[in-house]
Parts: C-alpha cells; structure tokens; sequence
C-alpha cells in the first residue's frame, strides 16, 4: 500500500472506529442519559483499518470518496457494515485521491452495523464531523445492545470529546416519543 493510501486508510480509520465508540452498556448509556459520561468510549486510531467494497468512486473537484455496495470497514476488534459511505474532504488542505486531505466528515447509510467485541449497534444512517467531533447515528429505530441488554431510540448523538450522549425516543404514534430500555439482571457480572 502506498504512503499516501496508508495516511488516507489511518485518518478514515480513527474516524470510523469513533462509530464503534458509541457501543458503550446500556448501564452506561442509562447513566448518561442522567448527566453521566460514557465509559467505554476510546480511539483506535492507531490500528491498520481495512475498507472493501463494490465500487469506490473519488470526486477530487467535490472532494468527496464514495463507496458504495456491501461497504464492511475492519479496524481491530471494530466491524462496520453499510450499504454506502460517503467521506467528505477538506481539499484545501491537499488531493483527496492520494490520500493526503483532511476529513471533514463521514457518512453511512443503508442498514448501519457497527460491532465492537460484545456491543453492536443498528441504525439506518449515521455520521460523524470531525472538527464538532459529533457522532450521529439516527433512523427508524436505532438499537445498541450488549448481550441481553438493549437500548432503543430513533436519534443517538455522542459528543466525542466530553463522552456525553444523548438518546432520542421515536415520535409518532407506535413509538409515542420514547426510550426503551431492556435490562436482563445479572448480565453485567457475567464480564
């Protein structure tokens, strides 16, 4: 791999695995509905970072690289699975087909799946700004779930650099604008 695909693969590498990074317990995520901080929440910035997909489409003049069709992203213990990825590029700091632009931000969307050891989460797009460092994960139903344990909303927004989240429930009428929360006892003693 080249020098310039390597440095593009690590900055889209510590980005992507910030998706991972919203896969705290559910304990946790209860508790951070109440002012806490997200524990599990830590960078991988350092590890290779694999990205196969069908099609890979570079715009330079929109600064944007777009992939597309059974897109999976592999970074350590992190897997990611989307149907598209779009990376957005500032390209005044240099070309984003050698890799050598800053991200601006991700996109991903059609059937989100993102899975960190024991935790996955599910939603229908998500994204992440890298100046706000705000992740996104939002859609019909969004689930995080650890185990047993499983947390349901339709909006989850981690503000990286503090850890705080946010949790929205669904609005409309089967949803009724609500957080569901399923706790099995005992599971967390089992780590």
């Amino acid at each position: 791999m080249m020098d310039g695909q390597r440095a593009r693969g690590a900055r889209v590498g510590g980005a992507l695995a910030l998706a991972a990074l919203v896969l705290a317990s559910p304990a946790a995520l209860a508790q951070q509905q109440q002012g806490g901080r997200m524990t599990g929440l830590k960078l991988d910035g350092d590890k290779p970072i694999q990205i196969e997909s069908d099609h890979l489409e570079v715009r330079e003049s929109d600064g944007i690289a777009i992939f597309t069709g059974n897109v999976a992203v592999v970074q350590g213990a992190m897997l990611m699975r989307s149907g598209k990825m779009t990376v957005h590029y500032n390209t005044q700091s240099g070309s984003v087909a050698t890799g050598s632009a800053n991200i601006d931000r991700l996109e991903v969307e059609n059937k989100v799946y993102v899975k960190s050891d024991t935790q996955v989460a599910t939603a229908d797009r998500g994204s992440f700004d890298m100046k706000s460092e705000v992740l996104v994960l939002s859609g019909k139903e969004v689930v995080l779930s650890e185990g047993e344990n499983v947390v349901v909303g339709c909006k989850l927004t981690v503000q990286m650099a503090t850890g705080l989240a946010n949790l929205e429930g669904c609005g409309g009428d089967s949803g009724g604008g609500r957080v569901k929360m399923l706790l099995k006892p005992g599971s967390q003693d089992a780590r």
